[in-house]
């Protein structure tokens, strides 16, 4: 879970906000806690959304009868305002793990816990069914699992992005690849044997760790779920008798909940129906969740101190329930998981100066001046300067704060970090960004390698450091030439959330890392980065050119077996003869089956996605 930024909302309605959960394509989820002490999953609509009357009118007939589900297998709606300036609902919220991640943890569950889970999504889904409401997106992400069961997550939402807003695109599809069924794939009415579908495929999905429809790409699992028969190889015969008959193509064929029931027979009680390591992860969330009201009120004071260093100010673990969303941001517009308050276009309110946008505009070597000069200027954030007496001075812009270091009491009105070396008379001084608290970015002054011994480090760095922000602070010190081709972009934009959905099985938002890097977090490890550096044709080793739609890139394939990576790296635009402005994305896939091949498949659909959100060179 990641703390509040600076700036946000600290309440929905009378829920206080404790934390960010995830984020989707329709907005934020927040863990919450109501005045009655119970938490809350709040799901806050992102404004784009909210702009829309028709969603408003839909999202307000959803909710109530969302109201109407009660179950033992469901989060139970627990309040909404639907005129709220941005929209929000809050659920019971479930610390617990969710299905996929506890097939990552123990692998294919055994048959007992099949049955288990089966008894608890029919159940579920019969709730759903009764209060007239249709799922729509069944999947492993919105399975929770506790002690005594399952839990289903956000149903009724999906619906109210349907029929006629001006925000869904035609031939748009709700739902999630490998686990919908063929007529919501092909854009079809869906009714309640739509979500049997799903159950089938989920159910699968837990027996073998895949979905039955798996292909090497989204359109080509899409086929498989229309037209292709399901691989159920590895699902126990005790099991595959009640889920074959829930991925029928036709919908008159597959058995209603009440019929599943029947075919599942009478499953025996038990105290934990999960497998090792399951009950532990169960635990640490419950745990977690139990120590987060009281987090965040003994660290609000201290949180922007604590998060920059790496300690999160707010205790608490939770599955990333990603909201179901189908709007297609244009190139450059995706919303990261820590996002930064943004001013109106109408609001005379200036922009902040230290917001990531406006950080990313400075040359670091701009910064500083009087007596100072250049010495070396090799990458976006940092800049190494001289004194007239020969000594280095290290300045950087929005990096990764230093994992250790003091609390001092502030430098030009921002908290600092200081962190001493083992060398007498060093030190670096990092004033902390209120803004972007979960990234932990800063600027920071310290004394280049190689110098003298300063009595007065720590006295030099806060000096210069505070001189650095009063011309940030200023607006000096901007990009001027090239550089600013792709200095100035936020990486996270590159990929709209609605585009990395379609390339990874999963997919719960993009996390800056720093000013020129972004982390996804997807089935395993994908970064997106924009640096200065050799150009990548130009390195030896075992890159080999790939042509991606006209545009050639350099890729690198890493065929371990157990997590195969690939990495996709070119020039967007020169620097100076040896460096180059490059663009680098990786990915290993460390929480799928992937081989090497479909592991680059999609490391190239995703590198084809950050080329169209580039500016042109």
């Amino acid at each position: 879970m990641q703390p509040l930024g600076a700036g946000e909302p600290r309440y929905a309605g009378r829920y206080r906000l404790l934390g960010v959960l995830g984020e989707g394509g329709m907005g934020r989820v927040l863990l919450a806690v109501s005045p009655d002490g119970r938490l809350a999953a709040v799901k806050r609509i992102h404004p784009a959304f909210a702009h829309d009357r028709g969603f408003r009118e839909r999202f307000r007939r959803e909710v109530e009868t969302s109201r109407r589900v009660s179950g033992a297998y469901t989060a139970a709606v627990m309040d909404a305002d639907p005129d709220a300036a941005e929209p929000w609902l809050a659920s019971v919220y479930v610390p617990g793990p969710s299905l996929r991640e506890a097939v990552d943890a123990a692998g294919p569950l055994p048959v007992t816990s099949l049955r288990h889970l089966a008894a608890g999504l029919v159940s579920a889904l019969a709730d759903i069914h009764r209060a007239g409401l249709v799922h729509r997106d069944l999947k492993p992400s919105n399975v929770l699992l506790v002690a005594d069961g399952p839990r289903v997550i956000d149903f009724g939402i999906a619906r109210a992005v349907e029929g006629g807003s001006e925000l869904t695109h035609t031939g748009s599809v709700i739902g999630s690849p490998g686990f919908m069924s063929p007529e919501q794939a092909e854009g079809g009415p869906l009714t309640s044997a739509s979500d049997v579908f799903s159950l089938g495929a989920l159910l699968v999905m837990a027996a073998t760790g895949r979905s039955p429809f798996a292909g090497a790409s989204t359109p080509q699992t899409l086929y498989n779920v229309v037209h292709g028969e399901p691989d159920l190889s590895g699902v126990p015969a005790e099991v595959r008798h009640f889920v074959e008959p829930c991925l029928a193509k036709d919908p008159v064929q597959r058995p209603t909940p009440a019929q599943l029931r029947e075919l599942i027979g009478p499953v025996p009680p038990a105290a934990m129906p999960w497998p090792a390591p399951v009950p532990e992860l169960i635990t640490a969330k419950e745990a977690e969740a139990r120590s987060a009201p009281a987090a965040e009120l003994t660290g609000r004071s201290r949180r922007p101190v604590l998060a920059a260093l790496g300690v999160t100010a707010l205790a608490g673990a939770v599955v990333a329930t990603a909201l179901i969303g189908v709007t297609e941001p244009q190139p450059g517009t995706a919303l990261p998981v820590t996002t930064t308050p943004t001013t109106s276009a109408n609001s005379s309110t200036p922009p902040d100066p230290l917001s990531p946008d406006r950080l990313r505009e400075l040359d670091p070597c701009r910064v500083l001046g009087g007596e100072l000069t250049v010495a070396i200027a090799v990458h976006f954030f940092h800049c190494t300067y001289q004194t007239p007496d020969g000594q280095w001075i290290e300045l950087s812009i929005g990096d990764q704060l230093p994992p250790d270091g003091v609390p001092a009491e502030d430098v030009a009105g921002l908290p600092a970090v200081v962190e001493r070396s083992d060398d007498p008379g060093r030190c670096e001084v990092a004033a902390l960004i209120p803004a972007q608290p979960t990234s932990g970015i800063g600027v920071t002054v310290g004394p280049g390698v190689g110098n003298v011994e300063d009595p007065d480090a720590c006295g030099t760095a806060t000096t210069l450091l505070t001189d650095a922000l009063a011309a940030i602070r200023s607006g000096e010190g901007r990009w001027q030439g090239p550089r600013s081709t792709l200095a100035t972009v936020d990486p996270c934009s590159l990929v709209p959330a609605s585009r990395g959905r379609a390339i990874f099985d999963r997919f719960a938002g993009a996390e800056p890392y720093g000013l020129h890097q972004c982390d996804l977090h997807v089935d395993g490890t994908v970064s997106v980065t924009l640096e200065l550096s050799t150009p990548p044709e130009r390195l030896p080793g075992t890159y080999r050119a790939v042509d991606l739609g006209g545009r050639t890139v350099q890729e690198q394939a890493e065929p371990q077996v157990a997590s195969p990576a690939c990495e996709i790296t070119w020039s967007h635009a020169p620097d100076t003869d040896k460096a180059s402005q490059v663009v680098r994305i990786r990915y290993r896939a460390t929480a799928t089956r992937l081989p090497v091949g479909q592991t680059c498949g999609r490391t190239r659909e995703l590198a084809r996605v950050v080329l169209e959100g580039l500016p042109r060179a």
